[in-house]
């Protein structure tokens, strides 16, 4: 059924699409666009707590989805299963479960909003579904995958979140 689905997502391609997926997904390669996202708030000293939390949700999901969990699903990418679809991108290295452009982008996500970050956590999560959908569209993985990377992000983000608070509470105590 899954591959059903990113049939039918292949009757959206037109070269303006293909273009724009393109680079959509690459903001996710890895990790680029969040780890920049990151650097810039932690250069902004108002910023700087967020910043890290991003930084920290996103390299804990890096381990978490990208040695751990494709490692123990090892699911084959569908344009491996469907050998007759045209690439838009080169293959991917790796498995498909879950997808780490998505576990990432929602890692950033989730950090940005619970760490209360108001003004730019909507935009953050408008990019990260593109990402998400740019992974279906391109053919590299299953909507399942994405919806686990989703899953596997939001728990990064509240997890990197949490990990920060109890750092700092640490610190205090020994300040």
């Amino acid at each position: 059924m899954e591959i059903e689905i990113l049939n039918l997502i292949q009757h959206l391609r037109t070269p303006f699409l293909d273009e724009a997926m393109r680079f959509v997904t690459s903001l996710g390669n890895f990790s680029i666009a969040w780890v920049m996202l990151a650097l810039v708030l932690i250069l902004i000293p108002k910023t700087r707590k967020i910043g890290l939390v991003v930084m920290v949700a996103v390299i804990l999901d890096s381990i978490l989805c990208n040695v751990i969990l494709k490692n123990i699903f090892v699911r084959p990418r569908p344009c491996d299963v469907n050998t007759a679809i045209n690439l838009l991108i080169p293959r991917p290295l790796g498995y498909s479960f879950p997808s780490g452009h998505t576990s990432a982008s929602f890692a950033a996500v989730s950090a940005l909003y619970f760490s209360g970050e108001r003004k730019i956590w909507k935009a953050a999560l408008a990019l990260a579904i593109l990402i998400a959908f740019s992974r279906m569209y391109l053919y590299v993985h299953y909507p399942t995958d994405v919806l686990g990377g989703i899953l596997v992000g939001i728990f990064c983000g509240y997890v990197g979140k949490a990990c920060f608070d109890k750092i700092c509470k640490m610190r205090k105590k020994h300040v």
